[in-house]
């Protein structure tokens, strides 16, 4: 039996969804204050996926200055419809909750997406797209109820008619369902399907951490009565302990593939040394088949499982991703982000060609800013990460290395930096917004080669001024803050490169030469 391994898409790529265009597969996930924003998937086989982009690649379509983390962009859906990808989602604004709901469009998922459709009087968060035999489209999402909430985030699912000449919702809006259990919360995510004559709606609810799960239920007409199945949840890992090796399963799509199996992508977590998953909410794959009119997920077991039998369809894999990026192109390739829209030109590959120059701002990694930072996604629990850089600080105040980060208040930075005459590399611990220096060597050479070596949650810092003779700076450091456990917020950990004038403004910045990743053994 030929089997795949999940998740199929590892590290912060939460909120899936999926659709099929003849043989191709399309996936998008959330990206929260990153950019560029909502990566975008290619598969022929549902388990081999490749970034082709972003879908959200332009500071016109998207503007996350002063985004608090973890907010941004939640939860899109990627729909095919008459020659056109239609891709909606939700910026969510500020930590006060406020969102807009929009939806752009491409007739080439690579792109160039359209610049953003915004709804009005469109409520709620998670929303998503079906067009209906009949030519309508409508749009579904969650709010609170109109009668008010019943117990604490009480919500329920919504449609109204989206046209799409107009560019609005349009006729009245219909509450749908409030999910399947009694006193059910956060209950979001909503994919309206038709199939077989039934309208089907799939939700989340029970919030994203242990108790996620996914519900269902259906109606012969698209504005309800919804009945609901018996067996639900139709998913979840809720009933199986904080030791299973996969949890907090939920926020779910469906695809029928070209030879008529069912699938489903759904959002978990691998928690290790402990409940902690730096890893952030990833992408998995399960099958399920139809019975009675219901789906029935994994017949037998009911879960997720590490590794499933693989789908019946062709295997596809891409050419491998290289592990090192020599920065030779004259774009940044499609798996390093910035955290939030960048302002200022503080990056370039053509100033030093073969090199990555990042230009000191003064804004820092230390607060919920536009830093000058360029990294990439924690995709393994094992790993390595190294790079070469060429800094000299010119004042006290300048910085430039590596950093592992949760958010702004949770980090680790390897940092060079001076202090008098003297040149340091040093590893600060920054946890609860306070910095404790672990490690610090003197160093004399402005050329300093810089690694992360991680085993679990034990994370160990290297550096060394000749190539590849590394000198400890700190072994088996607790990698825990790394966690949204400890640092909150939905965000998987990300390692990447930066230079900060740290509140100061100067024209200093870093080269780096080359970056390589790693995933190890698990």
């Amino acid at each position: 039996m030929k089997t795949f391994k999940n998740p199929i898409i590892p590290g912060f790529y939460p909120d899936p969804s999926v659709c099929r265009v003849g043989d191709d597969y399309y996936l998008v996930t959330s990206s929260f204050e990153y950019f560029p924003g909502v990566p975008i998937f290619h598969s022929k086989d549902l388990v081999n996926w490749k970034q082709i982009g972003h879908v959200l690649d332009r500071p016109e379509q998207l503007n996350l200055d002063q985004t608090p983390n973890s907010r941004g962009i939640y939860a899109p859906t990627i729909r095919y419809h008459d020659g056109v990808f239609y891709m909606i989602t939700t910026f969510v604004v500020s930590k006060t909750g406020a969102r807009r709901n929009f939806y752009v469009t491409a007739t080439d998922p690579r792109g160039p997406w359209s610049d953003p459709n915004w709804l009005e009087d469109a409520p709620g968060i998670d929303p998503s797209l079906l067009f209906d035999d009949d030519g309508k489209v409508y749009y579904t999402g969650n709010r609170k109820p109109p009668s008010g909430q019943q117990y604490k985030k009480h919500n329920e699912i919504w449609l109204q008619e989206l046209d799409l000449e107009k560019k609005q919702l349009v006729g009245p809006k219909y509450s749908l369902w409030d999910g399947a259990l009694k006193n059910a919360h956060a209950q979001e995510a909503p994919h309206l399907y038709k199939i077989d004559g039934w309208y089907y709606l799939i939700i989340a609810e029970g919030g994203t951490g242990h108790t996620h799960a996914v519900t269902i239920a259906r109606s012969k007409e698209v504005t309800g009565p919804y009945e609901m199945t018996e067996t639900n949840p139709i998913l979840t890992h809720r009933h199986l302990g904080n030791d299973h090796p996969i949890v907090n399963v939920g926020h779910a799509d469906i695809v029928e593939t070209q030879n008529g199996e069912w699938w489903m992508v759904a959002l978990a977590s691998r928690p290790y040394g402990g409940y902690y998953r730096n890893l952030g909410r990833e992408t998995f794959l399960v099958p399920f088949i139809w019975e009675d009119g219901w789906p029935i997920v994994n017949p037998g077991k009911g879960i997720i499982e590490p590794e499933m039998e693989f789908p019946n369809l062709p295997e596809h894999k891409w050419p491998a991703l290289p592990h090192a990026d020599s920065f030779e192109s004259e774009q940044l390739d499609d798996r390093w982000n910035f955290i939030r829209t960048p302002r200022g030109d503080f990056w370039s590959l053509s100033e030093r060609p073969g090199y990555l120059r990042i230009k000191a701002k003064p804004e820092t990694i230390m607060e919920e800013e536009n830093p000058a930072f360029v990294g990439r996604r924690q995709q393994h629990i094992n790993f390595f990460a190294q790079t070469v850089m060429e800094f000299e600080a010119k004042t006290e105040h300048e910085t430039a290395g590596i950093v592992l980060l949760q958010n702004h208040n949770y980090q680790f930075r390897v940092e060079v930096l001076l202090e008098g005459s003297q040149t340091f590399v040093r590893l600060v611990r920054r946890e609860a917004g306070q910095d404790k220096v672990i490690a610090k060597e003197q160093v004399d050479k402005h050329t300093m080669y810089l690694k992360v070596e991680a085993y679990g949650q034990d994370y160990s810092f290297f550096y060394t001024t000749k190539p590849f003779d590394w000198r400890i700076l700190a072994k088996n450091v607790d990698g825990r803050i790394l966690s949204t456990d400890v640092a909150d917020g939905f965000v998987g950990a990300y390692i990447g490169m930066y230079c900060s004038g740290n509140g100061k403004r100067t024209d200093n910045y870093v080269d780096f030469d080359w970056f390589e990743y790693h995933g190890l053994e698990e």
